[in-house]
């Protein structure tokens, strides 16, 4: 009886998976929803077989999530430095001359080779919100006069009296 219902169909196709403890991490919560649809779009093109072997460009994911080519590289660069992706292959000119795309690995999944998942984003530190400071102190305002004083080789005398 059952077949019934199921002849004809061919199920819910291809699906993207978040797994939940990936997006429980803190790592997952300090990205931005761009980032974040970056890695979905990345994760759609893994098959469960090809992981270390992804092909994503800049031109291709500009296209993918309707923007402009130069926004998508601080993505990309957002996913590695928060340990969601690396690079397995840079970009590069092939033996024809004609450019090759980045090959990229997602780091919650084994990769093709046989090497284990390396969760990156599970140690990601958060030690600061880097969008709103980036630690370097604005330098201090010095007096002109000092400044002049001590580039010249003169040296101010002070003196001071003793009662």
């Amino acid at each position: 009886m059952s077949g019934k219902y199921l002849k004809g169909k061919r199920g819910a196709g291809r699906h993207v998976q978040l797994s939940e403890h990936l997006q429980a991490t803190e790592a997952w919560a300090d990205l931005k929803p761009s980032p974040r649809a970056l890695y979905v779009e990345l994760k759609r093109r893994y098959n469960g077989g090809n992981n270390g072997r992804i092909i994503l460009s800049h031109r291709d994911a500009a296209k993918a999530l309707n923007v402009n080519r130069n926004t998508v590289g601080a993505w990309f660069k957002e996913l590695e430095a928060h340990g969601f992706i690396t690079i397995t292959e840079a970009p590069h000119l092939g033996p024809e001359g004609i450019g090759r795309a980045t090959v990229w690995a997602l780091q919650e999944c084994p990769t093709a080779d046989g090497k284990a998942a390396r969760n990156g984003y599970r140690d990601w530190p958060k030690t600061q919100n880097s969008r709103h400071k980036n630690g370097a102190a604005r330098p201090k305002k010095r007096d002109s006069r000092a400044d002049a004083g001590e580039q010249s080789g003169t040296s101010v005398l002070k003196t001071v009296t003793i009662v």
